[in-house]
């Protein structure tokens, strides 16, 4: 098709769930051959018109047309003959097979022998080996999936779209889990598929990389359409005040915080697993935020999951006001007033098919199981509905009603619920793994000012994350991990993007790590 025509158009959508209408006559034109973003905050209704599009959901009123031609889309297989495929957050590759069986899944080739059909796997090999020359991509079509990176597996979706002939493929925040390199190699490939007339729905929070790639922006607030812009008319600042409707003039709240005196103190802490973190020593400090920079497998996540007794320790000492103290598990880590924010919010975070309110106050009604109880073992729903309730008017959580099942919030709003979980516990020490990925820029605002309030407190914050700018913005040192190993500490006046890069990829056995890693503010 030719570039620059309508490939896809959705016109006068509308859904309307119970207690919320997600779409509000929403239309939508996506040319051929270009990228177009699609943004807003956490539930403006940016997924849920991507569904109606591939079929996942039907729109109780307007219509959608495919190159001119309206057409119904009952279900995602009926889109993907259309040519209309969706890349979701949430991958979901089938760990025990290999590459090229994800890819043909459902469609695998046969050939007859003795009347008998059977799997043609060299057909499978020869058809996924061209489509990976197509698009510049180097992976063994017989590799298990379980062995492949978080990126590769991102590409085999992109490949699996383009094995349908996709004249539309969305991609619901395909950058949330990649490094800087590996988004890269990511918008190689989609100039690529741009160049062969393939459109690209781009739904992303990260505004630098909406303004760097997309033709065109969309913007959609609580399930209306705000308007499309070219996106060369469009920076920051204008595209952050047409997402929430005001002035935001800064990304970060003022700090005004002071760090006290040392609350928590790791010592030589050596995983359990071999190949994950060595050696490791930090202290944290009361009313402190820590950021804890570095690179995919440089074992952040590992290293807090073992604070927190997630995974076992070989050797050395957790000192929590001044005090040894021995986690074997997250009960005793929430005894001790640790709480975890997990990465992945949707595989480890939330529980789907259970409400709002039982999700926040799920870990406080195990560890104080007397709060909901008074002691005779039947449940108060009252005293939950009100710590539950309370959080979510403190955490401004947009929700029909405690009853709502968390599965069907937006993202942010289910992170904000989990923020709730956890702040309900009053914990001493709060870590965030990745705490806004994948959330917009108010929704991002919002858990940066509830971490100031927190060390305002007093209370302790490590703050894992991949973001340059929130772990500059936000942190008053950066940790920084390499490979498993503690490569230095920053304080917030020596960090830079080229320093934290620097030691995320570098590692110096007994020099640097030993000399920056008991430097305090």
């Amino acid at each position: 098709m030719e570039t620059g025509k309508y490939v896809l158009e959705m016109r006068h959508i509308s859904k309307s769930f119970p207690g919320v209408k997600a779409l509000d006559d929403v239309s939508l034109t996506i040319k051929a051959g270009t990228v177009h973003a699609l943004m807003g905050e956490n539930g403006a209704g940016k997924s849920t018109l991507m569904k109606c599009a591939f079929g996942l959901y039907q729109p109780d009123e307007g219509e959608i047309s495919i190159e001119g031609k309206t057409v119904a889309l009952p279900n995602p297989k009926a889109a993907m003959v259309e040519g209309v495929s969706m890349i979701h957050q949430e991958l979901n590759p089938i760990l025990t097979r290999n590459v090229m069986e994800n890819i043909w899944v459902g469609r695998v080739p046969y050939k007859k022998i003795a009347g008998v059909h059977w799997a043609d796997d060299k057909k499978m090999y020869e058809d996924t080996k061209n489509l990976f020359a197509d698009l510049g991509i180097d992976i063994d079509p017989k590799e298990s999936v379980s062995r492949l990176s978080v990126s590769h597996c991102q590409l085999l979706e992109i490949v699996r779209a383009v094995s349908y002939g996709a004249k539309v493929i969305i991609m619901d925040e395909p950058t949330s889990s990649l490094t800087e390199s590996e988004s890269e190699l990511l918008f190689a490939i989609i100039k690529k598929l741009t160049a062969q007339g393939v459109a690209i729905i781009y739904i992303s929070h990260k505004i630098e990389e909406v303004l760097d790639i997309t033709d065109e922006v969309t913007v959609l607030r609580d399930g209306q359409l705000v308007g499309s812009w070219p996106t060369r008319e469009l920076d920051m600042d204008s595209i952050v005040s047409k997402m929430v409707g005001r002035e935001m003039t800064n990304r970060f709240p003022e700090l005004t915080h002071t760090p006290g005196e040392i609350f928590l103190e790791v010592s030589h802490l050596t995983s359990a697993n071999p190949h994950s973190f060595v050696d490791v020593s930090f202290t944290l400090r009361r009313g402190e935020i820590l950021g804890v920079g570095g690179l995919v497998g440089a074992q952040r996540t590992e290293l807090m999951e073992s604070i927190f007794g997630l995974r076992p320790i070989a050797s050395g000492t957790i000192y929590i006001d001044g005090q040894e103290v021995k986690i074997k598990n997250p009960r005793q880590a929430i005894a001790h007033k640790i709480a975890l924010l997990t990465e992945e919010r949707r595989a480890t975070g939330i529980v789907p098919m259970l409400s709002v309110g039982e999700n926040i106050v799920l870990a406080n009604q195990t560890a104080n199981h007397a709060r909901y109880t008074g002691g005779k073992g039947l449940l108060n729903y009252a005293s939950r509905n009100e710590d539950a309730q309370r959080y979510v008017d403190s955490l401004s959580i947009k929700t029909p009603g405690l009853k709502t099942q968390i599965q069907y919030l937006s993202g942010g709003n289910q992170q904000k619920a989990l923020l709730g979980r956890w702040m309900l516990l009053e914990p001493d020490i709060l870590i965030m793994d990745e705490p806004t990925r994948g959330i917009d820029v108010g929704a991002k605002y919002e858990i940066y000012c509830l971490m100031e309030e927190m060390v305002q407190k007093g209370k302790c914050v490590i703050m894992i994350s991949s973001e340059m700018p929130e772990l500059m913005g936000m942190s008053d040192r950066v940790m920084v991990m390499c490979e498993g190993h503690l490569s230095g500490i920053l304080t917030r006046e020596e960090t830079s993007d080229e320093r934290i890069m620097y030691l995320a990829s570098t590692y110096e056995k007994g020099e640097r790590s030993n000399t920056n890693a008991n430097k305090e503010i």
